[in-house]
């Protein structure tokens, strides 16, 4: 039986690969708009929207149940992080507007945060995969992964925005592929 924890790190290897086309194009001198407007919409919507749902609005809950706090402690640090990471990228956001508009001064900014983004998120999927979920493993009975699951599927829905994980697992691998990582 697959856990919930398994599902979440599934979600990592995606979300990582996206980390790897973000560092490439932290690095172009020039980068394209689109693609940067396209990473911020699936971090948005995939690894924040639908990723960050499971783990905030289902996970943590369940694991304070199982007495983690949500103000202390690894739980409290990744929730911590959460929010870094939504920073960094409000800040690609309110940059990349200007940019579009023929703004190159602000691309410094925008690679600074794009890489601020991708070293948290590697270090937080790092400490999530071999700290934080093995502890839940130890703590969560196979009958509670179960509904854990259930309930990932149905968040997922709802904060799918008109699009499956499929999606933007797909949008991932375009962008991967061009930028050849």
């Amino acid at each position: 039986m697959k856990t919930a924890t398994q599902n979440l790190e599934d979600d990592h290897v995606y979300i990582l690969k996206l980390t790897d086309v973000m560092e490439q194009i932290a690095r172009i001198k020039e980068p394209r708009a689109d693609h940067i407007s396209e990473i911020v919409d699936i971090v948005r919507n995939f690894a924040d929207g639908m990723h960050h749902a499971k783990e905030e609005n289902i996970l943590f809950p369940k694991m304070a149940e199982k007495g983690f706090s949500p103000d202390q402690g690894p739980v409290a640090v990744m929730l911590h992080e959460h929010v870094d990471g939504r920073n960094f990228i409000r800040a690609v956001s309110d940059s990349l507007q200007l940019y579009i508009n023929g703004d190159t001064s602000v691309l410094p900014e925008i690679s600074q945060n794009i890489l601020g983004y991708v070293f948290l998120l590697r270090n937080h999927i790092g400490k999530e995969n071999n700290i934080l979920f093995k502890m839940a493993d130890k703590v969560l009975s196979g009958s509670e992964q179960e509904k854990l699951l259930n309930d990932f599927d149905n968040a997922v829905k709802k904060y799918s925005s008109g699009k499956t994980p499929a999606d933007y697992i797909g949008q991932i691998g375009v962008l991967a592929s061009f930028y050849k990582v």
